[in-house]
């Protein structure tokens, strides 16, 4: 069984009638579906389908992908159309203009009900390559406000916003302790990434520590 075929058992037992409402679900294009579910026009599914494939639905992308296991994982976040677990946000941060992910609470796409991550303040999807291999693009973290920048994990991730003074700075980094309390040291974990960027804490507009992230093969 090709992997399109699968995509079409998953469409059966998630008893969706019709193309449509299997795309509009995942938010992708009906035409994009109808390629992929014929194998005609040589579209395939990308990961971020497969992603969605997962948060939404469960789906166990390893059977997805090469049919082994069963269709759908026993545990793992579940999406909820109420408001109920976390928000996720299918934002890029460089293009996220708020100063707090706080502020966007009546913009996600959908919530997520995990329970080890259920304390979290929001769900991310990672873009670029900064922090490879610790999280790779494509691949969704968790993240935690912390309101005390003064009670830190030093080397741990955390998604820094900054003020104007930063260039409204927007990315995830490793933070260091820096010499001058009042300062902290923000390190890419991609090696060909050089170089670190030194932040005042007072311009820091919100923080949030990577409490967890979803892979494509392990929820």
């Amino acid at each position: 069984m090709s992997e399109n075929q699968r995509l079409k058992v998953l469409m059966e037992k998630l008893k969706f009638k019709t193309q449509s409402d299997f795309a509009v679900a995942m938010n992708i294009k009906q035409g994009s579906l109808s390629g992929i579910l014929s194998g005609k026009t040589g579209e395939k599914l990308s990961n971020a389908i497969k992603d969605k494939l997962t948060l939404l639905f469960n789906v166990n992308q390893e059977w997805l992908t090469d049919g082994i296991g069963e269709p759908f994982l026993k545990k793992g976040p579940v999406v909820s159309e109420a408001k109920e677990g976390v928000p996720y946000y299918d934002v890029s941060l460089a293009d996220a203009g708020a100063p707090s992910l706080m502020l966007m609470e009546d913009e996600p796409e959908y919530f997520v009900n995990y329970k080890p991550f259920n304390d979290c303040t929001a769900y991310l999807p990672v873009y670029g390559d900064s922090m490879y291999p610790k999280y790779a693009s494509g691949e969704i973290i968790a993240v935690k406000e912390v309101t005390n920048f003064d009670v830190l994990q030093w080397g741990e991730a955390y998604v820094i916003m900054g003020d104007e003074k930063t260039n409204c700075l927007r990315s995830i980094k490793l933070i260091h302790q820096h010499q001058d309390p009042g300062k902290l040291i923000l390190r890419s974990s991609n090696p060909n990434f050089k170089g670190d960027t030194v932040i005042t804490k007072e311009s820091i507009s919100s923080m949030y520590i990577i409490k967890g992230k979803i892979t494509r093969n392990l929820i």
